[in-house]
């Protein structure tokens, strides 16, 4: 591991088991983006060039016609919209969001609309597009979304995340097959994805990506699909874009972290990965109150990620008792805690520094010898924590 800055800094040196989250750093960077950012830093570029440049990169990989690099995935939700609202008007792309055209309507599937760290649907808005949910939260069908369909219908987004409701909605290829048979374009969110060509293939006008999460790239957003669609998108960089603008060394850091990604041994991290889950399913396996499985990746991405279960009764502690005395210990191990109050959490294995997957499982049994050791079950109520969730940002500054 590299030397670790964090303390000099006064933050917290804290283990990621929870996964790309963007709270955490989301990931990893890898060491060609690192030394291509470096690179280019010192140096003038004329940045459209550049993104040219970074479109062919994107372009390769994501099978394409075109793509730019933007400041989030979020970002690129609302450069997307805003392109299918206002083509290439550069009047409208100034006025946004308040143009007032008339085709600015935007379909979502009620089950999509989930917060990544902010509503989905938000970043519809911040485009300027009328968000229109689509069914239930539980139940799509297709004459949910035919008739959603107006003449005041822009675009249709399909948000692809284990956020989401997994049941009982409309898949990508019907969605799209829907929305295209009325002309009306598919935008896909595909933050948090590995398979960067299969939304394209399955129909999708506009795929977006994360290109600091799997990827390792530098914070920023990946803007792919067809041509004329994502110069409608890029357009907007003369309007709402400008506050979501990229450096030179983001750009040139996401290509590195594109063609990096080419050559990674995918099969080699998933076999190191396999083997920190095994080795905390050994550690955890026999304790009292206490299942530990493995479990694929809800979005099919090529991981697995083990799911921790406790009860309470036996193990003398509740699961959120557990994930937060993880994350108050030494060293701070932050847990995948988002359905904690079912009485489970996971531990993701894919940004770990070797050795740190045994700190991890000796911090596990430590916390659970502790518990059980103790007379009394460790037992808060889960409403202190969502009564006390937002305490750290609503403080900021101290």
């Amino acid at each position: 591991m590299p030397n670790d800055i964090r303390p000099s800094l006064g933050l917290r040196p804290v283990i990621n088991v929870s996964g790309t989250m963007t709270s955490l750093g989301a990931s990893i960077v890898v060491p060609e983006a690192i030394e291509a950012m470096a690179s280019i830093l010192p140096h003038f570029v004329e940045i459209n060039d550049l993104q040219r440049k970074a479109s062919a990169v994107i372009a390769r990989l994501t099978g394409g016609e075109a793509g730019f690099v933007t400041a989030s995935c979020s970002a690129g939700i609302s450069l997307a919209v805003a392109g299918a609202i206002s083509g290439d008007n550069l009047l409208a792309i100034e006025k946004l969001p308040d143009a007032m055209l008339e085709k600015n309507e935007v379909l979502v599937q009620m089950g999509h609309v989930v917060s990544y760290g902010a509503p989905v649907d938000q970043a519809i808005r911040l485009a300027g597009g009328k968000v229109v949910l689509v069914g239930q939260a539980t139940s799509t069908h297709r004459f949910h979304m035919e008739h959603a369909i107006t003449d005041k219908t822009a675009a249709a987004v399909y948000v692809v995340s284990h956020h989401v409701v997994d049941y009982g909605l409309l898949n990508l290829k019907e969605f799209v097959e829907i929305a295209h048979a009325r002309g009306v374009p598919v935008i896909v969110d595909a933050a948090s994805e590995y398979d960067l060509r299969i939304f394209l293939e399955q129909g999708a006008d506009i795929a977006l990506y994360s290109g600091h999460k799997f990827l390792g790239g530098p914070t920023s957003g990946i803007v792919a699909g067809r041509k004329e669609l994502v110069r409608h998108a890029f357009l907007q960089n003369m309007g709402i874009g400008r506050g979501m603008k990229v450096g030179k060394e983001s750009i040139f850091g996401v290509m590195a972290a594109l063609e990096a990604w080419e050559r990674r041994d995918h099969a080699g991290i998933r076999e190191r990965e396999t083997g920190y889950l095994n080795l905390w399913k050994r550690t955890l396996d026999g304790r009292p109150g206490v299942t530990a499985l493995i479990e694929p990746d809800p979005t099919h991405n090529p991981l697995d990620r083990l799911r921790l279960i406790v009860d309470p009764e036996e193990a003398h502690i509740t699961a959120w008792d557990l994930a937060d005395a993880l994350a108050r210990g030494n060293p701070p191990i932050i847990v995948r805690d988002h359905e904690v109050e079912h009485r489970y959490f996971y531990l993701d294995p894919c940004n770990l520094h070797p050795g740190q997957e045994t700190i991890v499982a000796e911090r596990l049994a430590e916390e659970l010898d502790k518990a059980r050791a103790s007379n009394e079950i460790i037992a808060t109520p889960i409403e202190n924590r969502s009564r006390h969730r937002f305490d750290g940002l609503l403080r900021w500054p101290d």
